[in-house]
């Protein structure tokens, strides 16, 4: 029981940051820290909506295996995409209604109403808010070899005072991504 509440307690304050967030003037950039498949990513506070817990999903056939399928949040009709599979750090499959076994630490994260598609995005867990003076930009690592051509909405590598690595994610950008639309097999 004081799990859920804490849970509880650490989503009502990490949604009262990020509109603490959205509401200040200056254009210093603050993030939203999340984990798929162990990996760090940032995703801005001005591209993300809100954060759910876990709700029943419907499948919806003949989709991409990342398309878990879509959810009522909020009275609205989500379609919600597993980051993890579409960013390839982990393989679609299995029963998509039944999400995944981690779900006590699993949620969604909607997209800006500003960004005009109505998507979350599952994610393993937040991890939490990170400002622009917390992170220090990597070099960018480059192989001549390698023909892999990196996507608009992936953004620069960033490390924390902790020396973790986040990849940030630009929403604006994905969610314009040719291949993030095309949600059919």
């Amino acid at each position: 029981m004081s799990n859920k509440q804490a849970l509880r307690e650490l989503q009502h304050r990490l949604a009262q940051r990020m509109q603490d967030a959205r509401e200040q003037k200056t254009e210093v950039a603050s993030w939203l820290a999340v984990e798929c498949a162990g990996y760090g990513l940032l995703l801005s506070l001005k591209q993300a909506a809100e954060i759910f817990t876990p709700v029943t999903i419907k499948p919806v056939p003949y989709a991409q295996p990342w398309l878990v399928g879509v959810a009522n949040l909020r009275g609205g009709l989500f379609t919600v995409i597993d980051l993890a599979v579409f960013l390839g750090l982990r393989e679609g499959g299995g029963t998509r209604s039944d999400m995944r076994a981690d779900t006590a630490q699993t949620r969604l994260v909607s997209l800006s109403p500003e960004l005009n598609i109505n998507c979350a995005l599952l994610v393993d867990r937040l991890v939490g808010l990170r400002g622009d003076e917390q992170l220090t930009l990597e070099p960018v690592l480059t192989n001549p070899l390698d023909g892999a051509v990196r996507p608009r909405f992936a953004g620069p590598h960033m490390r924390d005072a902790e020396g973790r690595s986040w990849q940030q994610l630009h929403l604006d950008a994905l969610s314009k991504h040719e291949q993030f639309l095309r949600v059919v097999v």
